[in-house]
């Protein structure tokens, strides 16, 4: 068996195998195409062709692994304090059992080495984000997985192979027809305000302050979404482009709706932006509340707003993930949501 680089003419087997794994239900990746395999990992802007390896044997490719080393950083991130990530690792069925995952997870780890990676990992902060299709629905998606998922039999082989897990995150689902309304929003809305405290959707040219808040919370990511979100609003840029923001996720350009809480010209807390994927999914970032306005009902008002603005916009569904013993999942149970699958953050220490 020979670990390589793998090479274009490589790509129809690991179709093969990727779509194999999910047509017997191993995996709840969504299946894979020629088209979507360049879109996805070739096109991405961290692409290093360097970490997508297969296992060939003299009967072909036994299997396959990718990973991703960031290349556009977030402020306070650069190569060293950023993990490898497993992306993705599929082994040919028969070819099982025989020690071709651990070559190929072995290899791609002294890869990470190579670049300087002191910590191997899978976890949603992976630019390279995995489609997957929710269980017991008409094919509905989510747009990324936040690690790996604990039915998978992958699970199991990370562990074999010296992943630790370091948290569990639980995957919700509302087709919106089920959603629940909260009789109460707009009593709430007025007790806000009157604390001056508003809520719904934001005006760009206001030029509210929103670092205040992301240096609180301690999240460049959401720095940098209201960022360009605002951009997009100012640029007034059509809905129909596509662009990447730094942390590699891909996004359509604005402007699109975005849902806040302002106070004495500060954005306080935020949730969106609104979108609509093709597959009908309500589709936003997430959401967030400033420390120091936390407690006071902000978060569950923009969540209800949130999911009335997809309903608004002729979404069938959403879904969210967080941290299994994250409180916020109150507010998601309430609206109608309920889990679906969870998920574990794994990592690897490289040294």
């Amino acid at each position: 068996m020979m670990i390589r680089t793998w090479k274009p003419d490589d790509l129809p087997q690991m179709i093969s195998i990727w779509n194999q794994s999910v047509d017997a239900g191993e995996v709840l990746n969504a299946p894979m195409t020629a088209d979507s395999f360049h879109a996805k990992f070739v096109m991405d802007p961290n692409y290093n062709p360097e970490l997508c390896l297969v296992a060939e044997e003299k009967d072909g490719i036994a299997g396959f692994i990718c990973g991703t080393a960031k290349k556009i950083f977030l402020d306070h991130e650069n190569n060293e304090n950023t993990p490898g990530y497993l992306t993705c690792l599929f082994v040919r069925k028969d070819k099982r059992g025989r020690g071709t995952g651990r070559l190929l997870t072995d290899a791609l780890c002294g890869r990470f080495r190579a670049l300087g990676k002191s910590m191997a990992a899978v976890r949603d902060a992976n630019p390279v984000q995995m489609d997957w299709r929710i269980p017991g629905t008409p094919g509905h998606d989510h747009n990324n997985m936040p690690g790996v998922d604990t039915e998978a039999p992958g699970y199991g082989f990370l562990q074999a192979v010296g992943f630790r897990e370091i948290d569990r995150e639980v995957a919700l689902y509302l087709n919106l027809r089920d959603y629940i309304p909260w009789e109460g929003l707009k009593q709430k809305q007025e007790a806000l305000l009157a604390q001056g405290i508003y809520t719904g959707p934001y005006d760009a040219a206001l030029d509210y302050d929103f670092d205040r808040a992301c240096d609180r919370v301690g999240s460049d990511y959401w720095r940098e979404s209201i960022r360009s979100e605002v951009t997009c609003w100012k640029e007034n840029r059509p809905n129909t482009d596509v662009r990447f923001i730094p942390n590699g996720t891909q996004i359509p350009a604005g402007p699109r709706m975005m849902l806040v809480a302002t106070h004495d010209r500060h954005i306080v807390a935020f949730t969106g932006p609104v979108d609509k994927q093709r597959s009908g999914r309500g589709w936003f970032t997430g959401i967030f509340t400033d420390p120091e306005f936390e407690h006071r009902g902000i978060a569950p008002v923009l969540f209800h707003l949130l999911m009335q603005a997809f309903i608004a916009e002729g979404a069938a569904f959403s879904t969210i993930f967080t941290g299994v013993t994250n409180r916020a999942q109150r507010i998601y149970l309430r609206t109608g949501f309920r889990p679906v699958r969870t998920f574990a953050v794994m990592e690897k220490p490289l040294a």
